[in-house]
This record gives structure tokens, C-alpha cells and sequence, in this order.
């Protein structure tokens, strides 16, 4: 486990953003057996498997996929996952493209089994793109038990740039989260339609800035900051609401 950064989130999140930071952290999760011996019963599972059907029914294969490409809510949701992952993503009409969870047609392209198949699955190169995956994925996990709202700050970080409107951000989970959070508008809203949705995040901002770093960096710590706000706001209420007060 990482050593504390601090209580104050912003300071941080960019020192978590420092390629040294990142580096040292990494180095030192590579080492962790556990996630040796995830990356032997992958590999393991799809070289017994006799097809990529086979091998996508795996859990320990899918956590890994799910886990390394930014979606790991994929093991838990292995029918939707199975067919997703085996339609074409270049098929504008297939699943993938039809989702409004737009991480889904991302994986599909990055692994393109429609193609490629269990052959996709054993190539030396993914595996060790999959173990890249797994480490930063560890390591956001820590830094988010350590801050909360840090781990979607720092995906946050990596993805903005490939958003070019709203409906983009609004597409993707962790876009979404961080770009309503730093602009203060309520979980509500997505009771609401997409154009209601769309018009109420481009009253508020230019999605076009995010293809600056810098506005990707003050949007990322606009986020932490609202949010750590909030979460000392609601654990004032439960105090208060713990000595007979109305909150």
C-alpha cells in the first residue's frame, strides 16, 4: 500500500499525477505475488480454453479483461460482456455501438475478438498490455481508498481529451462523473433526456476546453474539491442528526 499523500485531495492528486510518483507506485505493485499469480490463471484459462466462447465464460478471464481495460463491472455482467466482446465493433449497428455505456465499444475495439478470436487472447503483446492494466488499475484503488473521487480523477486525467461534446461525456461513466461533480450538477439529471442532459453541461462548460491538459487539471481538481465538500458536509449532518437535530 502507498503511503498517505495527505488529507487535502487536490495536493494529492497532483502529486499521484507526477510520472515519477506514478513510476515509484507502479514499481512497487509489479512486486505483488497476487497479481503475478492473476496474470499465470489468465493466461492459463485461455490457453486450455478450446475457443474464445470458452474463454469468455471464464470469470477469472473476464475480471482480468474487465479489470485491465477500464471496465470492471464486465465480470458481473457475463452474458452482456460475451456479447459484446464477440460482435463486430466496426458494425456501426452491432451491440457495442449501441450501448450508452460507450467503455463497452472501447474494450471491443481494443480486443476486436471478432476478428482476432482466443488467438486475440494469447498474443504475448496483450497479456502484457492486460498486466499494464491491472497495475494502474491496483494503484487507483489505492489512492482512492487513501481519497475518494481520486481514482476517477486520475481516469479522468487519461480519457478527457477523446471526449469532443457533451453527449461524449455524458456517454462514458467516468467522464460523466467527474465533468457533472466539478460543475455542481445534481445526480438527478439523469432522470432527464440525453438533449436535457447534453444542454445542461454545455450551459455550464466548453467540453472543447478538455483538449487542454490544464482545463483537464482544474476540472479534475474542481471535481475532488466539490467533492470532498460534500462528504464533509454529509458527515456533519449524521453528527448533527446523532444529537436530535433536524438536518
Amino acid at each position: 500500500m502507498s503511503g498517505s499523500i495527505g488529507t487535502n485531495p487536490v495536493l494529492a492528486f497532483r502529486r499521484a499525477s507526477q510520472a515519477a510518483q506514478e513510476a515509484r507506485d507502479l514499481a512497487r505493485i509489479a512486486k505483488e505475488p497476487d497479481l503475478t499469480r492473476t496474470m499465470a490463471q489468465f493466461k492459463q484459462a485461455v490457453d486450455k480454453a478450446g475457443d474464445i466462447n470458452a474463454a469468455l465464460r471464464n470469470p477469472r478471464v473476464l475480471a482480468v479483461l474487465g479489470t485491465a481495460l477500464g471496465l470492471p463491472e464486465a465480470a458481473a455482467q457475463s452474458g452482456l460482456a460475451r456479447r459484446v466482446l464477440l460482435a463486430d465493433p466496426a458494425d456501426t449497428s452491432s451491440l457495442p455501438n449501441t450501448l450508452s455505456d460507450k467503455r463497452w465499444l472501447a474494450m471491443a475495439k481494443t480486443l476486436n475478438l471478432a476478428q482476432g478470436g482466443i488467438a486475440s487472447l494469447r498474443a504475448p503483446r496483450l497479456q502484457a498490455s492486460l498486466l499494464e492494466g491491472l497495475k494502474a488499475a491496483r494503484r487507483r484503488d489505492e489512492l482512492e481508498a487513501q481519497n475518494p473521487g481520486m481514482g476517477d480523477a486520475l481516469l479522468f486525467q487519461q480519457k478527457a481529451a477523446s471526449a469532443t461534446s457533451s453527449l461524449e461525456v455524458l456517454g462514458d461513466p467516468i467522464l460523466r462523473r467527474v465533468v457533472t461533480g466539478a460543475l455542481g450538477l445534481p445526480q438527478e439529471i439523469a432522470v432527464q433526456s440525453v438533449e436535457a442532459q447534453m444542454k445542461a453541461v454545455d450551459n455550464r462548460y466548453n467540453i472543447a476546453k478538455l483538449q487542454n491538459p490544464k482545463e483537464v487539471q482544474k476540472m479534475a481538481e474542481r471535481y475532488l474539491t466539490n467533492l470532498s465538500l460534500s462528504t464533509a458536509a454529509s458527515a456533519g449532518n449524521t453528527g448533527l442528526a446523532q444529537y436530535g437535530f433536524n438536518v
